[in-house]
């Protein structure tokens, strides 16, 4: 059975607070080792945990085991972070979207992971968005349109090679058929120019990164 959207709640450090209000009621939650004391505080209930729990907490983990929530448990000597495993447990719930919660952290590495994780090929079949701290991130595939404020800072970057015949309307910058070769910063530091903004693209995966902070 499918469900319009799943929500994956990363580990590391907690989503910022009001991220709860973008999760609709009766979503399915995923919880990410330590994402399981960050959905617990945010108000969700859990669907499952997934990871090889070396963060979450004891607590976390005991008021779980009561409420009979399933929890996988993975080595941690593994091949996949924990949020991999949880969007592969959200991907098999068969979302038409999948949304992810998580903070920026102090890890820059797990951040690049996580926001390279997001465009994987696997996940093409859904749509994909995350608020990461104050920011928003959004998987585009063929067509997105997005909802802002104009003067919001919008960047965009190929992921998993050259993204081809990228459009966009309701952009300051406007890009027409355009290539945004992976790795160039062709896209960085656009804007709304109107509350909804459109992207297209023929072939390749866009990352849309909105950072919530003034220009």
């Amino acid at each position: 059975m499918s469900n319009e959207m799943v929500v994956v709640v990363a580990g590391g450090e907690a989503p910022e607070p009001d991220a709860a209000h973008a999760v609709p009621p009766d979503a399915p939650v995923v919880a990410a080792d330590q994402g399981l004391d960050h959905a617990l505080a945010l108000g969700l209930r859990v669907t499952v945990a997934v990871g090889d729990f070396d963060s979450a907490s004891a607590d976390a983990i005991a008021s779980a085991e009561r409420e009979g929530i399933p929890i996988e448990r993975h080595p941690e000597a593994k091949d996949a972070t924990d949020l991999e495993l949880a969007l592969d447990a959200a991907l098999a719930l068969e979302p038409d979207r999948i949304l992810v919660l998580a903070g920026v952290g102090e890890r820059l590495d797990h951040l690049l992971s996580a926001l390279l994780l997001l465009g994987a090929e696997r996940y093409a079949q859904v749509a994909v968005d995350a608020r990461v701290g104050p920011a928003q991130v959004h998987v585009i595939r063929r067509e997105r349109s997005l909802v802002g404020t104009p003067g919001e800072l919008i960047s965009l970057f190929a992921v998993g090679g050259r993204a081809e015949g990228v459009r966009t309307e309701g952009l300051v910058y406007p890009l027409a058929s355009e290539t945004l070769e992976e790795g160039s910063s062709r896209g960085v530091s656009n804007r709304f120019e109107a509350e909804t903004a459109v992207i297209r693209v023929d072939t390749g995966t866009v990352l849309a990164v909105r950072p919530g902070v003034a220009a």
